[in-house]
């Protein structure tokens, strides 16, 4: 039998809700939506940390944050932690990763990765002191192939910036040259096992692109919580936000007003858009080298975006919307129809998972637990609970912009960590060092409306999910004081 190959799809900052096997019929995905008809969709899958960084550790080696010491964005994974590539025993297998990598050095093949296209120049000043400054990303070569200027210049070096990028027409995007770029790589090493991860930045912001008119503002529903009174026991992190969002706006929109805010929703739908359109070509690349019965293909993001929910945009804090993403994995060798899974799960699983259906080894420090018997329907993982942890400062200069009135509070709450558990019975606790609490109850307050920790009516809820975020913590050897 040959071997399986793992074609691994994600996008930055995609809310759950934004295809039709999550309940959005108005978004137009149509390969996304094929994709889900075949594979297993887990309803309930969740990012160890709602910011781009941390994240992508635990996605490439199966650690949290606080283990892997990606604690905030921009902080390089370490040399000595391995990915999923590095953890392959097998070296007949040939392994890509192609987009955006964010976890240091950003254009550098590394991480046991043969073959390496990148497509960002921003964390140039993020690299490594050992690498060469001068050299630029793949994406830019192709641009210039193309006869396109870059608008950035520093010196002798050049760039395309990210708003320039997402101006250009729709075969010049960051999702068509991946498409190209990952086609490629799948004829390339269509006669021997591979590994591909593919990462778009879209519908990352800058929240504008080719495809902003493909989805009519007037059709955007504006999400149940959009108008909720903000509850009196709401962390401050949230309060703060809310408030830079309402005076600053965003993309040039005023989002005081409705419209401003459907406007924005439709151009990150038309990203969506953009990127199922590269899904569907690399999808199709797969069928045409006739290895759609012998490779795994995931998709997920690496987190979410606010997007209206509770009047917040982006990502940074606790609420759904943030830290629940899509997760669709089909699997061609297991015998199970496509089915819907609605447990919780955490993408802290995803490497021992498919290490395992891939008959690889599976060290005993990864800190997931396989999802295989999900997916084979024949009941849960090792952990039922997710846990999910924040402990960066970004978005802190927003807040401090608000001004001196609330400086000692932004001081205050700053860099607050914060660590949280949601339960298979739709209960969700976050404990924070100098932030409020919330406890929320997911079944009946699916907006997340109504903080109910300080109620004095959950105190045996509290206190068992409680010794669960203890219990954890313990385990995987954490040292947050929540």
């Amino acid at each position: 039998m040959p071997k399986p190959n793992l074609l691994f799809l994600f996008t930055d900052e995609q809310r759950h809700d934004t295809m039709r096997a999550y309940g959005n019929p108005r978004i137009q995905t149509p390969n996304l939506d094929a994709l889900a008809e075949q594979s297993v969709v887990f309803t309930r899958g969740y990012v160890s940390q709602p910011v781009c960084t941390p994240s992508r550790s635990t996605i490439m080696t199966g650690l949290y944050p606080h283990t892997s010491g990606c604690l905030a964005n921009n902080v390089p994974l370490d040399e000595k932690i391995p990915t999923v590539a590095e953890l392959f025993a097998d070296g007949d297998y040939r392994s890509g990763y192609l987009g955006k990598w964010h976890l240091g050095d950003e254009i550098f093949t590394q991480h046991g990765f043969d073959h390496w296209v990148s497509i960002e120049d921003t964390y140039r000043r993020f690299y490594r002191p050992h690498r060469d400054r001068s050299r630029n990303c793949d994406y830019y070569h192709w641009l210039k192939g193309h006869d396109f200027e870059p608008d950035v210049r520093d010196g002798d070096w050049s760039a395309f910036s990210r708003h320039l990028a997402v101006g250009l027409p729709s075969r010049f995007s960051k999702p068509a040259f991946l498409a190209e770029e990952t086609s490629r790589f799948i004829r390339d090493n269509a006669d021997r096992p591979f590994v591909a991860y593919v990462n778009f930045l879209e519908p990352h912001m800058p929240f504008t692109g080719p495809y902003n008119d493909r989805h009519d503002p007037a059709e955007v529903v504006l999400p149940d919580n959009f108008d909720a009174p903000a509850d009196p026991d709401e962390p401050l992190r949230c309060r703060f936000l809310r408030e830079h969002y309402r005076q600053r706006g965003a993309e040039g929109l005023d989002l005081t007003t409705e419209s401003g805010w459907r406007r924005l929703i439709a151009n990150y739908w038309g990203l969506v858009a953009l990127v199922d359109e590269a899904v569907g070509r690399i999808l199709g690349t797969l069928a045409e080298c006739g290895l759609d019965d012998r490779t795994i293909v995931v998709f997920s993001s690496d987190h979410g975006d606010m997007m209206g929910s509770h009047r917040l945009l982006a990502k940074t804090v606790m609420y759904e919307e943030a830290v629940k993403v899509p997760l669709m994995i089909r699997v061609p060798q297991l015998s199970r129809a496509p089915s819907r899974v609605d447990c919780p799960v955490s993408q802290a699983d995803l490497v021992p998972t498919l290490l395992e259906l891939m008959g690889q080894p599976v060290p005993a420090a990864l800190q997931g637990h396989s999802l295989r018997p999900l997916l084979e329907g024949a009941g849960g993982p090792g952990e039922d609970h997710v846990f999910i942890e924040w402990n960066g400062r970004e978005s802190d200069g927003a807040m401090h912009a608000l001004g001196p009135e609330v400086a000692d509070d932004v001081n205050r709450i700053s860099g607050a960590r914060v660590r949280g558990v949601v339960s298979p019975d739709g209960w969700r606790l976050n404990l924070s060092e100098a932030d409020k609490c919330e406890l929320y109850h997911l079944p009946t307050d699916p907006g997340e409306t109504r903080n109910l920790f300080y109620s004095g009516e959950h105190a045996e809820v509290i206190a068992r999910l409680r010794d669960r975020i203890k219990a954890w913590q313990e385990r995987t050897e954490d040292d947050a004081d929540v």
